[in-house]
């Protein structure tokens, strides 16, 4: 009996954060503008719009090189409130379609549709309209017979369109037309295929896909290993993985680069107590506890340092996840020493069960307000809540005592808890 073939969608939402933040404010509508870090602030894009990207502008770029290239480019701070929320819904409305979802990062994700009625060109215009009626959001859509041609789809579906709005792209490749499909492309565009790879592949004389899929295997094998395999496979447009309809966090983790490297303690502590607010946020919304806390140090001279603890018992508590993260500081960074990036992870998840009892060694008004904090965030956005003077002569962490402040969106207003 033959296997039946498959049918693959890959959705990615245009600019998506550039999207969301036009939600939040129509005015930036058809203008140049880049979501990211402030250019003072070593600020890198992490999305921007058509507009922007007529002049060069892409995502990954520092924000000043940029402003370099447009001058007239709009920055705005992510906000870091409506995305996971957004996000989640798009994957609600994906699984409405099929059980069968992969997301593989905030913005996009895989769909197999194998089996269902209808044709997938069709199927992804039905879903592409659905995102777009229901949230307002402008997305593109690829479709194969495997996650590869999928992706790549997508990918050339973009690339052909133009203007200043988002492309709103869908292209789905038909059983057997993979090789063709992807003869003509650039070896640099083989989903996989990353820059040191495309060097070597150049120097063998290999500058297409194509020209790809007719070198000998072994040949391959030789140059790149096991890896080597895999190019050769997926040059001709063959791929097998299956789309993962459960998606695992194996961790939660946030870091930051001072705009200028920190040589003093508490500018240091207060940032990293930010990161372990953050890292704990995102671990109770996913409901997740974990068991190890990673800190992660840069000197100034880019050499990156990470020191890990491992508790005896999973936590997603601001408290003790601080409490590890600061034992961790207070041990491993040599006081006076330059500091350009600190980050905190925790691995180790497990679910978070709920009705868990609180052990006797947690502060229960710190969880008290904990929640408080958590149930304002949720309602307003990551940043409208917080803390302001959360650190004593020492550095340590005042559970009882908070001072906040609370941006309204007209301006920010002090309260204390």
């Amino acid at each position: 009996m033959a296997r039946m073939t498959r049918s693959i969608l890959h959705l990615d939402l245009d600019a998506f954060f550039c999207a969301v933040e036009e939600l939040s404010d129509p005015s930036l509508t058809g203008k140049a503008f880049a979501v990211g870090g402030q250019p003072g602030k070593r600020g890198v894009v992490a999305s921007c719009s058509w507009p922007a990207r007529r002049y060069g502008v892409r995502s990954g770029m520092p924000m000043g090189g940029a402003l370099r290239l447009c001058p007239q480019l709009l920055v705005v701070s992510q906000g870091f409130g409506n995305y996971g929320e957004l996000s989640a819904r798009v994957m609600s409305l994906a699984h409405e379609l099929t059980p069968m979802v992969e997301p593989v990062s905030i913005d996009e994700a895989f769909l197999d549709i194998t089996g269902l009625p209808g044709d997938p060109t069709l199927i992804a215009r039905a879903l592409q309209a659905r995102i777009q009626r229901r949230l307002n959001l402008p997305c593109s859509i690829g479709g194969g017979s495997n996650k590869l041609i999928a992706k790549m789809a997508t990918n050339a579906a973009k690339r052909a369109g133009s203007g200043d709005a988002p492309p709103r792209a869908i292209r789905v490749i038909p059983p057997g037309a993979e090789a063709d499909f992807l003869a003509p492309l650039a070896v640099e565009d083989l989903w996989g295929c990353g820059p040191k790879t495309t060097e070597s592949l150049r120097e063998m004389g290999v500058t297409t896909i194509g020209e790809l899929a007719r070198r000998p295997v072994r040949d391959l094998i030789r140059r790149f290993g096991k890896f080597g395999y895999d190019l050769g496979q997926h040059a001709r447009g063959i791929d097998e993985r299956i789309v993962e309809s459960t998606f695992v966090t194996k961790s939660v983790g946030h870091s930051s680069t001072f705009l200028r490297d920190q040589r003093e303690a508490l500018p240091i502590r207060r940032k990293l107590r930010d990161l372990v607010e953050r890292v704990g946020l995102r671990l109770r919304r996913q409901h997740l506890r974990g068991k190890t806390v990673t800190l992660t140090l840069r000197w100034s001279d880019f050499t990156t340092v990470m020191h890990q603890t491992t508790l005896p018992m999973a936590i997603n508590d601001d408290l003790l996840i601080w409490q590890a993260a600061e034992a961790l500081f207070d041990s491993y960074w040599p006081r006076g020493r330059p500091l350009r990036l600190v980050g905190v992870r925790v691995s180790g998840l497990e679910p978070d069960r709920a009705g868990r009892q609180l052990e006797l060694w947690e502060a229960p008004r710190e969880l008290a307000l904990q929640a408080a904090m958590d149930n304002i965030r949720n309602r307003f956005g990551d940043a409208s809540l917080r803390r302001c003077s959360a650190m004593g002569k020492s550095g340590s962490y005042e559970a009882p005592a908070q001072v906040f402040r609370m941006n309204n969106g007209r301006g920010s207003s002090a309260a204390r808890a």
